[in-house]
């Protein structure tokens, strides 16, 4: 016969059981969860700000598609086209067909003096990434403010006017982790070398994109 004791304590072993298994079991299921794309983006942004490269934004002859200035050097905009790459996009030959078919609404001719695009440097320029993701993203609200703070998710894309100009000159990918002024981080690369940091309210914000289309294209 079975005490009521020996009953108690068999099934106060099973629970403690049942609660040291359900943290591996929710593992197990978080594992076996694919990744959304801008968690992904994301992970690829946090890999690319931990390298050390150097700030250079000197002009390169670039393989096409696909072409990249080399690991060691970039820019902001290297930041952003490389992580998207994580994604199977390349932002390098989307811009480019964009540019080929829609020249006239790119800036490249007013600011830079092209006739035409050019493969090697136009996915490098931010004012090209802001017209690109205008036209090919959502587009979203540049506020702050706390009732709209909602509206910034890990993945999107932030443009920044550095000089007041009006000329966008800065671009970064929003992060998952909050700053002290409960905004999000930013992964950006700004001289000298690639970071995720508190910065969304240091320079003026003049765009906010989120760009998830089909993998691949």
């Amino acid at each position: 016969m079975v005490e009521r004791g020996e009953v108690k304590a068999v099934t106060s072993r099973r629970r403690a059981f049942a609660l040291l298994l359900l943290p591996l079991l929710a593992a197990a299921a978080t594992a076996g969860t694919p990744a959304s794309a801008p968690e992904r983006l994301v992970r690829a942004a946090r890999s690319y700000a931990k390298q050390y490269t150097i700030y250079d934004p000197g002009y390169r002859r670039l393989s096409y598609p696909g072409g990249d200035p080399g690991g060691r050097i970039g820019v902001c905009s290297d930041l952003v086209v490389r992580s998207y790459r994580a994604l199977g996009l390349d932002l390098q030959r989307l811009i480019h067909e964009d540019m080929a078919r829609n020249f006239r609404l790119y800036p490249a001719a007013r600011l830079y003096g092209q006739a035409q695009p050019d493969a090697n440097i136009d996915h490098r320029r931010v004012p090209n990434l802001m017209t690109f993701f205008a036209r090919r993203g959502q587009t979203l609200t540049t506020s702050l403010a706390p009732g709209d703070r909602g509206s910034w998710r890990p993945g999107d894309i932030v443009v920044f006017d550095l000089l007041d100009n009006g000329i966008p000159s800065h671009i970064g990918i929003v992060s998952d982790r909050l700053g002290g002024q409960g905004l999000p981080q930013v992964f950006h690369h700004f001289p000298p070398f690639p970071r995720e940091d508190d910065c969304l309210t240091t320079w003026k914000v003049i765009g906010h994109y989120r760009y998830f289309p089909p993998e691949g294209g």
